[in-house]
């Protein structure tokens, strides 16, 4: 019997044996749909995690000071200023300026910033929550920020210390409603100071970053606390300090940021040598993307392995009733081989019942697993992205189930009919 006779064949036993068919390909169906769905939510997670953090600039590297003696987190990242840092500890502008001169080709400009802290600022009923943070120019470009009105931070600004201020387009609505914000005053308090800026430029507040990533919200927008940019200099008066506890380097193309961060960390142990408290850490966003991109792919496979389980179970199921149906079909088979037919014409006949029962729960599974996949990555908030290799994977295992019976069935008992 041809290929297309046994396959015309296999789709009307199907018919005529409804109800046993469909819980035949249920192991199958919910198993690809498990290992779609789940690997299509780690796809999409992948790819928002990787364009989130792109934006950040993954050629960048950013340089810290870090604890010798902590045994927290290799590097001090934190709001305002780290604990017990002197003076002597800073990174200085002379620092800076041999680092230059020490990689000229690699370096394209240094992003630097100044923490003040917390405050609000308040006008009558309305107020706005904000983090003050001083900045030097190069600050816009290191972290692809959008100016939607006015100017960012400039270097006269920084030069001759005025009291000026970026703000986002929430403090804006809090602040001014529909009224122009350039030019207006702000009275911003913090911790420590009260001081008065002039808003000089709106920027874009983006909440596409870590914090939308892990889920981190507030309870509306309307207090919701976003930056306010200072220019460095006047940061660096109101904390009265002459140095800096981190910066980034923007580096130029074509420089692998992974292996530049380890000769900055070189670089600076010249200085810090002899610090017994603090010493500078260097890393890339580059690594970072690379390392918890390991990680999402690693959990996702350790789940979807998981959820492969029910893709064998289905597979035995298959066997079974297959196994089954032989016996069922005693009648056909001996009329079969009365007028003709091999033992291997009529297992081939089995097998490809087994492989068509395997592709239609098959296809099956991959429509409901895609759309629940979609499903799921909408709901987490990232954008859908299919994994082909996982849709490919999970038939071809369901297909090589179908297959491996030739094995079963060609392995006969000493009583068999084939």
């Amino acid at each position: 019997m041809r290929f297309i006779d046994n396959f015309f064949e296999a789709i009307s036993c199907l018919r005529m044996n409804k109800m046993r068919s469909i819980l035949t390909m249920l192991g199958i169906i919910i198993g690809i749909t498990a290992v779609i769905a789940i690997m299509t939510i780690g796809t999409s997670m992948q790819g928002y995690l990787e364009q989130t953090m792109s934006g950040f600039g993954v050629n960048n590297v950013t340089v810290s000071l870090r604890s010798k003696t902590d045994e927290g987190p290799r590097f001090a990242m934190s709001i305002g200023r780290i604990t017990g840092v002197q003076d002597k500890d800073l990174i200085t502008n002379d620092m800076l300026t041999d680092l230059v001169n020490e990689f000229p080709d690699e370096i394209k400009a240094f992003s630097i910033e100044e923490n003040i802290g917390m405050g609000q600022t308040i006008k009558g009923e309305d107020y706005a929550n904000l983090m003050l943070t001083g900045v030097n120019p190069e600050y816009l470009t290191a972290n692809n920020m959008t100016i939607l009105r006015g100017r960012f931070i400039a270097d006269d600004d920084m030069e001759a210390g005025r009291r000026l201020a970026v703000v986002s387009d929430k403090l804006v609505s809090n602040m001014f409603g529909e009224r122009d914000p350039i030019g207006q005053e702000l009275v911003i308090q913090t911790m420590t100071h009260i001081d008065i800026y002039t808003v000089v430029g709106v920027y874009e507040y983006d909440d596409g970053g870590f914090g939308a990533f892990m889920g981190i919200t507030t309870a509306s927008d309307y207090d919701i606390s976003t930056n306010v940019y200072i220019p460095l200099t006047v940061a660096q008066r109101v904390n009265n300090t002459q140095g800096y506890t981190n910066f980034t380097i923007l580096t130029e193309l074509g420089i692998n940021s992974t292996d530049f961060a380890r000769k900055v960390e070189t670089f600076f142990e010249r200085y810090y040598n002899r610090n017994d408290d603090f010493g500078v850490g260097a890393f890339s966003m580059e690594s970072i993307v690379a390392e918890v991109t390991s990680m999402l792919n690693t959990m996702a496979m350790a789940i979807a392995a998981i959820a492969a389980i029910s893709l064998l179970v289905g597979g035995i199921g298959v066997m079974n009733i297959m196994l089954v149906s032989i016996t069922e079909r005693t009648r056909e088979i001996g009329t079969r081989k009365a007028i003709g037919a091999t033992n291997g014409e009529i297992r081939t006949q089995f097998i490809v019942e087994a492989v068509v029962i395997c592709l239609v729960g098959g296809l099956i599974g991959i429509v409901t697993g895609s759309a629940l996949g979609a499903a799921g990555a909408a709901y987490l908030g990232f954008p859908a992205q299919a994994s082909v290799s996982s849709i490919l994977i999970s038939v071809g295992v369901a297909c090589a189930i179908g297959i491996f019976l030739d094995t079963i069935l060609r392995t006969k008992p000493r009583n068999s009919i084939l």
